[in-house]
């Protein structure tokens, strides 16, 4: 299964709850955090909801 790198850029702070929850879930939590997840329909849901504030990068290998 594919893997992506996902990378907190800007704050929660003035978010809703759902999408503070989603950071949360994913695994992020400040500003410069990364998570390495595979990559599911639940996964680009997820970050659908939280596009305006993160970043999604294909890992090199």
């Amino acid at each position: 299964m594919a893997e992506v790198v996902v990378t907190q850029k800007k704050s929660a702070i003035g978010e809703k709850g759902a999408a503070r929850g989603t950071l949360r879930a994913l695994g992020l939590g400040r500003v410069g955090a990364r998570a390495h997840l595979d990559d599911t329909p639940q996964l680009r849901g997820m970050l659908r909801k939280v596009a305006h504030l993160v970043e999604v990068k294909e890992p090199t290998t």
